[in-house]
């Protein structure tokens, strides 16, 4: 073992789990089940260690509870949180995980609109300030429509007609089928590139077990 440098033992380690995980070519079996199982359980070690280390020091809980009123309740939502592993006491962990969700989700929201929903209006505006050919005008336009057509894609208000039945008007179908087909372009584009991200790394796997082999012969 002395002989063994540190670069072949993390080579055949490395060696041993790409075999492992392309063998779920040939169907599931025990080689593939068990990487994935040291996968997820150094993933899960590595989560762990870190809220111990960034959330749950006293370096992290002494400031809180010593610290102003709103200190005070944090720590008591964070405790009450821990209710929630004890079915006995799980409703005593509901506000403190509404709280959680609720700020969660106003994040997420504000996130969207201000960092996606508003630059895109913006930008799709101003494309009509930058026009300085026929070319360019097509460009804008062609933003505009799909802009305006993905939203309204997602706008279900409808009036109810004479049949009793919830319409919308032909216009807003229109531009609401354009943005369907938009959406679908999108997401055919996305998993384009997440398709041809994961031949790279197979085929860059694939080199690597070559090599491996290569270096041993």
């Amino acid at each position: 073992m002395e002989g063994i440098s540190s670069e072949v033992i993390s080579g055949v380690i490395a060696f041993l789990f790409t075999v492992s995980v392309l063998s779920y070519l040939f169907g599931d079996n025990f080689l593939f089940r068990a990487a994935i199982y040291i996968f997820i359980g150094v993933s899960a070690g590595y989560v762990a260690v870190l809220l111990l280390q960034e959330v749950f020091t006293l370096e992290k809980i002494i400031p809180v509870i010593s610290g102003s009123g709103g200190g005070i309740v944090l720590a008591i939502l964070v405790l009450l949180l821990f209710a929630k592993a004890f079915p006995p006491l799980s409703k005593l962990g509901t506000p403190s995980l509404a709280f959680m969700v609720g700020v969660g989700a106003a994040i997420a929201i504000g996130g969207a609109v201000t960092g996606t929903l508003f630059p895109q209006i913006s930008a799709s505006i101003n494309a009509f300030d930058e026009i300085s050919s026929l070319e360019g005008l097509i460009e804008a336009f062609v933003m505009l429509l799909v802009t305006i057509s993905t939203l309204l894609y997602f706008q279900f208000s409808a009036k109810r007609g004479d049949d009793g039945k919830y319409r919308r008007n032909p216009f807003t179908r229109i531009l609401a089928f354009l943005g369907k087909i938009f959406i679908a372009i999108t997401f055919g584009v996305l998993f384009a590139g997440v398709f041809s991200a994961a031949l790279t790394a197979f085929i860059e796997r694939v080199d690597f077990l070559i090599n491996f082999i290569k270096s041993f012969l």
